[in-house]
């Protein structure tokens, strides 16, 4: 087999090695077009789980980097003065110069082909040459530009400058200090690599950059200003360079990885954010599963394919934890006034990747003080404690998000609804939603849809409020209303989720006259007068609602529904007062908000649900959606309930765990209204982690509902919990331990005999 490689970076070096260690018979050249000694950049970190398949494939190389790797376990935050540390998360850094000088020698040893200061044939020729050609040509790849058609390539350029510089002492932990200058906020990322040298990343914000005057300084100037904004943490020190320049990072994702006989492999195929330390560590582990599976393949086709399989997803979920530690970053200004130990724990959360309960296992002690900072009593996890909204006070922070069930007749809830909505609050969350109860009979999203425009289903809804409050003290339960608009008219979820009925439909309306989708039903435009009636419709349900005994009730102005149709523009395509500007498009939802809060006890909360993005061009951003969340704060709402998509069908959602988070979390600290954060958020230790940081109030769960009634319950005794903010009902005491699941004092082996 013969083997090209473009790129003699660490991935494509390190793939060579591997190679040939496997097949010495394989004749394996790399071209790199720079000389052995020029590299960007300084130090590279690799992490545990790196080291242990370099170790298993070639232990030569991994006893090579172990005699030279720094080793640390101790990260400092040092914001306004003061500085945090938590230890125990084990890093390893060698200088990258290093790390090229010893994979250089292994593929020299194994006799590799390494071509220096050569710009490799065009990737045609290479591959009419060679049995497999291996682009590791980085970020600004040709193979990739070449073949584009094919793979497919997606760049995203985001919003902060940095610089990759140095400096010739060594911090003795990862350190991130933030300065807060008349520009704007800055930041710098700090390790060491060497005895005494460190790698110093300073980033901000594009503006910052443009506004501390960057942009006109030489390369000299532009070290002597970082090195004099962060005097304290270099104390005093300079910073050198090595071609350093200021740069925008972009992410890379291609929708194929390769083409032909030509493959992708590191920053050539995927990028991630150099703050979660990911591009050397990716680029090693493309080269490893790429050598495993041509090892394992009857041929280089099924080899490649098998390649691509087994690394794709795994990129994207660093990825996912990358673009979260990114904007995290972008959006750091939102967190300065934070609590300085929140502040700290939110930094170390920022990816998703730590968590509460994996932090709080490294360093009990520094995640024990944020927890007293917080306010959670001894032993108390941050999900028990309380919240108050107006005159109610939850006893925890997990919601039974609103999950429509279709199971009504004529709107009237029945036995179902009874049982499911009541063996939810026996399970001890602090909130238990309804789902979306319509406000007439054709503002029902299908025929199974519960409502609240009669009486006969307010008293069949106090049937349900009077069994919580009196079997499940304590727990709340909240009432969703809402209108289908041009949803409406459709099948049960489980005959086809927004499919109209083929028998017996009723007419909708909305916003804009537009289908949701090709085949579906085209709604009238809502003329002034149909307004009033709709907007009366909501005020008599929540009167209705309030008789029934809710203690909360939340409009619905997300996914799509009648007034999530007025405020996102891709369906609200009006030209009269309801249309056109973001304060045009409220002008609907705030009436009604208005007329429902009107008639909803004084001392019972309100809520709002949006759609804070609709995944797709042209539609709400994330300032509307802080101007949306303001607006409704200004009119009364007691918390936005923060969801995305589902307003049209185009979307196309960015999934991954607790994916809405990030708009829930952007409101909270732009608009300063306490926020439920839904969307993918699956253990309990995700929403510790989340209320922890100051992201979210509140969380709502949906689908662990419904795997598990009692999930809160369950999650407290998880957790070695009992206390006030997780309640057991009495007949239920005798199942607050787990049981055991099997026999577990089976007697040990003693002896270990060899033949």
């Amino acid at each position: 087999m013969r083997v090209a490689i473009i790129g003699g970076g660490p991935g494509g070096l390190y793939a060579a090695a591997l190679l040939k260690r496997l097949d010495p018979a394989r004749d394996v050249t790399v071209w790199e077009r720079n000389a052995p000694d020029e590299t960007f950049g300084f130090g590279v970190v690799l992490s545990d789980e790196t080291l242990g398949g370099i170790e298993h494939a070639d232990p030569v190389v991994h006893e090579a980097l172990q005699r030279d790797f720094v080793r640390w376990d101790d990260i400092d935050i040092v914001h306004r003065g003061i500085r945090h540390r938590s230890g125990g998360h084990g890093f390893a850094a060698l200088g990258r110069h290093r790390l090229l000088e010893i994979l250089h020698d292994r593929c020299r040893s194994l006799g590799v082909s390494l071509r220096f200061s050569t710009e490799a044939p065009p990737v045609g020729r290479l591959a009419e040459d060679h049995d497999l050609v291996i682009a590791a040509d980085g970020v600004h790849s040709t193979t990739r530009e070449t073949y584009a058609p094919v793979f497919r390539p997606r760049v995203d350029t985001h919003r902060c400058r940095y610089i990759w510089l140095a400096t010739d002492f060594a911090f003795d932990a990862f350190r991130f200090e933030i300065a807060e200058t008349e520009h704007g906020v800055m930041q710098l990322h700090g390790y060491p690599y060497a005895a005494g040298a460190s790698t110093v990343i300073v980033e901000m914000r594009e503006e910052v950059w443009r506004a501390a005057g960057f942009e006109a300084l030489d390369p000299r100037e532009s070290l002597e200003r970082c090195a004099k904004i962060f005097a304290d943490a270099l104390g005093g020190r300079p910073l050198r360079s090595n071609n350093s320049a200021w740069t925008t990072f972009r992410t890379v994702v291609n929708d194929r990885w390769s083409h032909g006989n030509v493959v992708l492999l590191g920053d050539a195929a995927h990028t991630a954010h150099f703050s979660i330390g990911s591009g050397t560590k990716l680029a090693v582990e493309d080269a490893l599963a790429l050598a495993a599976c041509l090892t394992e393949q009857p041929d280089v086709p099924g080899a490649l394919a098998a390649y691509e399989e087994e690394r794709k997803p795994v990129v994207a979920s660093t990825q996912r934890a990358a673009r979260a530690s990114l904007e995290w970053f972008e959006n750091l200004r939102l967190y300065l006034r934070q609590p300085p130990r929140q502040f700290a724990f939110n930094l170390l959360t920022r990816s998703r990747r730590v968590t509460h309960e994996n932090l709080r296992l490294r360093d009990a002690r520094f995640t024990e003080s944020v927890e007293r900072e917080f306010g959670c009593p001894p032993g108390t996890p941050p999900m028990f404690t309380p919240f108050r909204l107006r005159g109610l006070t939850l006893r925890n922070r997990v919601v039974v998000s609103p999950m429509d069930m279709y199971s009504a007749t004529d709107g009237v809830p029945g036995d179902f609804h009874l049982v499911h909505l009541g063996s939810r609050a026996l399970g001890g969350a602090g909130l238990v939603m309804t789902e979306m109860v319509c406000v007439s009979e054709e503002g029902r999203i299908t025929p199974g849809c519960a409502g609240l425009y009669t009486g006969r289903q307010a008293e069949a809804w106090r049937r349900v409020t009077d069994f919580v409050h009196r079997q499940a003290p304590g727990t709340a339960i909240g009432v969703q209303l809402g209108h289908s608009g041009r949803k409406g008219s459709t099948k049960l979820m489980w005959e086809g989720m927004d499919e109209p009925l083929p028998t017996g439909n009723w007419p909708v309306v909305a916003a804009s006259p537009l289908p949701y989708r090709p085949g579906s039903q085209t709604p009238r435009q809502l003329s002034r007068a149909q307004l009033t009636d709709i907007r009366e419709q909501f005020a008599a349900a929540a009167w209705r609602a309030a008789r029934a005994g809710f203690d909360l009730l939340e409009l619905h102005c997300a996914h799509g529904y009648l007034l999530s149709g007025f405020l996102s523009p891709l369906t609200n395509r009006r030209t009269d007062a309801y249309g056109g500007s973001l304060e045009r498009r409220l002008r609907f939802p705030l009436e009604v908000f208005d007329a429902v809060r009107a008639v909803w006890p004084a001392e019972r909360p309100m809520t709002v649900r949006i759609s804070a993005t609709d995944w797709a061009e042209g539609g709400t951003t994330a300032e509307d959606a802080v101007g949306i969340a303001r607006a409704f704060a200004a009119h009364g709402a007691d918390a936005i309930d923060v969801s995305t998509g589902q307003v049209v069908a185009e979307e196309q959602p960015e999934y991954g765990r607790s994916y809405q988070t990030p708009f829930a979390d952007r409101i909270r600290q732009e608009a300063r209204v306490p926020v439920i954060a839904v969307g993918a958020i699956s253990s309990w230790d995700d929403v510790n982690s989340l209320i922890l940081a100051g992201r979210t109030d509140l969380c709502a769960l949906a689908r662990p509902h419904l795997y598990d009634p009692h999930w809160t319950l369950h999650a407290a005794a998880e957790q070695g919990y009992t206390g006030p903010g997780a309640v057991w009902p009495a007949p239920y005491r005798a199942g607050s331990r787990r049981p055991r699941t099997g026999r577990t004092d089976a007697p040990k082996p003693r002896l270990t005999l060899s033949g």
